[in-house]
């Protein structure tokens, strides 16, 4: 088999991706080691940066995110349940986000997919990059018992923090910088309405915790937890209260308690690897870079690395120029460590760490005092969460 473009996984950077070349006439085929309803069914992100809307409308798979979305035009902050909202569309020219979880985003993406008749390849197992250092890359996994090989122009590694494409740059070329924080985020989902209209990022003296959404009759919410920490011992009562305790009695008073149908720990890190590209092989979302969920730019990020990328092999098939793609991962990273930044930034502000005293507690608490008064603040934090453009890269 042969393609343009191999792409190692079908998460939202190698779907987007696919997408993206198929509407610039260039050939490529998804390889995944799993099967679409895992995919499609994995728990993830749910805010969409202004960006990442435009660019599903430009590829024609915006149809139920228009009907089912939820625009926000601003994010709460609590401190110590005294809360204060930032106004982000005001603050940044009219730029929102929207509410619109990864799963649904993967479902229009693949129903897409299938209707344009684009490659992907499911339960992939054993798969290997070959020739990346050449001229004459490859792509082999095994399928039903079956080797299979493609060949190819490019390979992009679009297979997540654990895949195999950013092992197969070699270890005295690759950097790694990495922050691991010293807790997690207990999440549940409920079929319970919002608390409020907009996210509530709450700081309180007993650890973060976070209202979100996923729809109108939906609930996503999170707090601050301890690493050793089980979900058993986490029951759905124990679970309100000290959400209901970190989110202050104002917000508590609004919100909805209900059995959970879903309930995990994520670790948090913030993690980058470079370079972004080395040979014929790219790398793009979490095979590249993870950030803390504080700042909602995990997927967010994957969709600005491909629409980078999708510009540079459209250069180089269409004005047989390299520069776009020789450029890629300079460009892709400027815009990462803007967003590593900011997630870092939110987090640090937000979080109880283990190590605080009482002079880091009242550094944190001035911080969020001072962009409660300051629109200058203010104006920071809304022009990095709504998404900073492609040309701040």
């Amino acid at each position: 088999m042969r393609t343009q473009v191999a792409i190692v996984g079908a998460g939202p950077a190698g779907m987007f991706l696919a997408h993206l070349l198929h509407l610039e006439g260039i050939d490529a085929t998804v390889i995944e080691r799993r099967d679409r309803a895992y995919v499609e069914g994995r728990v993830r992100a749910g805010v969409l940066e202004q960006g990442t809307v435009a660019l599903m409308h430009r590829l024609g798979v915006a149809d139920r995110l228009m009907r089912e979305g939820l625009v926000h035009g601003g994010t709460n902050v609590a401190l110590d349940g005294k809360l204060f909202r930032i106004d982000m569309a005001a603050l940044t020219g009219g730029s929102t986000v929207t509410v619109y979880g990864q799963q649904e985003v993967m479902r229009d993406l693949f129903d897409a997919a299938e209707a344009r008749g684009l490659s992907i390849v499911w339960d992939a197992s054993d798969v290997a990059l070959s020739g990346i250092d050449g001229d004459r890359p490859h792509v082999t996994w095994r399928r039903d018992g079956v080797t299979q090989q493609l060949d190819c122009d490019f390979v992009v590694g679009c297979d997540g923090y654990h895949g195999v494409s950013r092992a197969a740059i070699p270890c005295d070329v690759l950097r790694v910088f990495e922050r691991v924080y010293p807790f997690g985020w207990l999440g549940v989902l409920a079929d319970v309405p919002p608390a409020e209209h907009e996210l509530i990022y709450a700081n309180h003296e007993r650890g973060f915790a976070l209202a979100s959404m996923r729809s109108p009759t939906r609930s996503r919410y999170y707090i601050q937890c301890a690493l050793d920490e089980e979900v058993a011992d986490w029951s759905d009562d124990r679970f309100w209260d000290e959400l209901c305790l970190r989110l202050g009695p104002d917000a508590a008073a609004k919100v909805t308690r209900g059995p959970s149908f879903e309930k995990s720990i994520a670790p948090l890190r913030s993690f980058v690897a470079e370079p972004m590209r080395w040979g014929r092989l790219f790398l793009a979302g979490d095979a590249a870079h993870i950030v803390p969920p504080t700042g909602a730019k995990g997927m967010n990020l994957a969709v600005s690395d491909v629409t980078m990328l999708s510009q540079a092999l459209t250069e180089h098939y269409r004005e047989r120029s390299d520069a776009g793609i020789d450029h890629y991962s300079a460009r892709a990273l400027a815009r990462v460590w803007k967003a590593e930044r900011f997630s870092w930034w939110f987090t640090s502000v937000t979080h109880r760490f283990p190590t605080m005293d009482g002079f880091d507690r009242r550094i944190q608490m001035a911080e969020l005092d001072y962009l409660r008064g300051s629109l200058a603040a203010q104006r920071a934090l809304a022009e990095n969460y709504v998404g900073l453009p492609l040309e701040a890269a």
